[in-house]
């Protein structure tokens, strides 16, 4: 049976045993979560898999899996998230960030403060949501997002999931930022896609930072160069 001891991991950033190793990574902005699991790969020289992909212009906490640890994928998957971000009220893009351009501008000067924190809480509770165009998720073994890149349609189906808190952190118009910790499964982007249209704006993901995954905490996270380091330290093994 493959295991670990969540407690050490989540103290230590870092969990190892005959079965393989598990480590907590900071990714960084413009890099996919691919990009981390090939450089590492190419350092240590082992299977490595990851849970809970981030898009490249998202940040924060990836949990890497190595050797017979990959087998324990959707057990970390199906760990509650934390995220912190900030969206941008009045303007819409394709992919619901700031990997593409604007497409449509609205007026936010109608909204007030109350106005915004009164909304959030509409989103808390189990939801329905429509995955992004512009997105690695597979319809009939290929990624949406080169659907998108190739302008044709495609039957995208919603999906069931939990927001348990999502609220504001800082209003600036027409910056906002939030929290929200959320099922697995949640996009996030869609998630401010959405709260956009509830207020009748529209809006787009600007930032996005994964904070926690279940009790695991990106303060806890390494820097990708620093993880060769880690095997070679005989005081992080357990």
């Amino acid at each position: 049976m493959i295991t670990i001891d969540i407690q050490y991991l989540s103290k230590n950033g870092f969990f190892t045993d005959e079965n393989g190793s598990v480590v907590l990574v900071n990714k960084p902005i413009d890099w996919t979560s691919f990009d981390v699991v090939k450089k590492v790969r190419n350092k240590i020289q082992k299977k490595i898999g990851h849970t809970g992909t981030l898009d490249p212009k998202a940040e924060g906490l990836l949990i890497l899996l190595i050797d017979k640890k990959t087998k324990m994928m959707d057990d970390f998957n199906s760990y509650e998230k934390e995220y912190e971000g900030t969206m941008v009220l009045g303007e819409k893009t394709k992919s619901y960030d700031s990997e593409t351009e604007v497409i449509e501008k609205k007026s936010i000067e109608y909204l007030t403060s109350e106005i915004i924190k009164n909304k959030f809480k509409q989103f808390i509770g189990e939801q329905i949501q429509y995955p992004p165009i512009y997105s690695a998720l597979k319809v009939n073994g290929r990624p949406l997002y080169k659907y998108a890149r190739e302008k044709k349609e495609v039957e995208i189906l919603p999906r069931k999931l939990f927001i348990y808190d999502f609220y504001s952190t800082k209003i600036d118009f027409p910056e906002v930022g939030f929290k929200v910790v959320c099922s697995k499964g949640t996009y996030v982007r869609s998630l401010v896609n959405d709260f956009g249209e509830a207020l009748n704006c529209g809006a787009y993901l600007k930032k996005l930072k994964r904070t926690r995954v279940g009790s695991l905490r990106i303060e806890n996270a390494f820097e990708i160069d620093d993880i060769p380091k880690i095997f070679e330290k005989e005081n992080f093994v357990k």
